[in-house]
């Protein structure tokens, strides 16, 4: 259950994050960001990608709420 609701807060976070660099995913933060979560290259597969960014937006969603 706390998988579920830690993956539906990260969604959260992942829109709110899009909206706050107003959706330019060229910018510079969205290009730091895959720097900094891919600098050794990307993940191979779509679904590896997708896993990684959704653990992201997991990960902000716990950290912001102090979990």
């Amino acid at each position: 259950m706390r998988w579920l609701i830690d993956t539906l807060g990260g969604l959260y976070e992942l829109a709110r994050l899009a909206i706050l660099s107003r959706f330019r995913f060229s910018g510079a933060y969205w290009q730091w960001r895959l720097h900094t979560a891919f600098g050794r290259g990307y993940p191979q597969s779509k679904a590896e990608l997708t896993r990684s960014i959704l653990d992201y937006g997991r990960w902000v969603y716990r950290a912001r709420r102090g979990r």
